[in-house]
């Protein structure tokens, strides 16, 4: 059986996103019910240099809308980075997971090969379309909700590899 572009990326990056939509919701819940300021959750980082927890939701965010979009040839709708809550945060995935569910297949599939350009700073990196994909775009949102997961554990947010992976479908 041959997988198409389209379900080798809009299928797992949705899953993906929706599973931290709901470790959010959870960790939400944890900071009501223990009365921690959610602001302590999202401003904390696993380590000094490295971004907190929402930078690290908005960055998968931006990596799964962009990359899809320069998949299908389109400029992705620009997001803010302003949010300042876990609702905030949560609404902005949200966003990234209805703006993916407007892409269809027949946008996708093809840009095994397509030409990428990605500015990065003053440079800029060129992939293949399928390169792109597997190395840049998935790896970049499984990192960053990986590590937003990590952070929320490391707070004391009771999740476990079930809340990552999520429900089977």
């Amino acid at each position: 059986m041959k997988i198409s572009m389209y379900q080798a990326s809009v299928p797992p990056l949705l899953r993906s996103l929706n599973n931290l939509v709901a470790i959010l919701q959870k960790s939400a819940a944890h900071a009501e019910a223990r009365k921690i300021d959610p602001s302590v959750l999202i401003n904390s980082r696993l380590y000094p240099d490295m971004f907190p927890l929402g930078r690290q939701v908005q960055i998968a965010s931006d990596s799964a809308r962009k990359g899809i979009a320069r998949l299908a040839g389109l400029e992705a709708p620009k997001i803010e980075d302003h949010e300042t809550t876990l609702a905030e945060l949560i609404a902005r995935l949200q966003q990234t997971i209805a703006y993916l569910e407007t892409f269809t297949p027949d946008q996708i599939d093809g840009s095994e090969e397509k030409s990428i350009a990605l500015p990065v700073g003053d440079d800029t990196m060129h992939f293949e379309g399928l390169p792109y994909l597997l190395y840049f775009v998935l790896p970049n949102v499984y990192f960053h909700t990986t590590t937003a997961y990590d952070i929320l554990r490391h707070c004391g947010v009771e999740l476990g590899k079930r809340d990552f992976l999520g429900k089977p479908s």
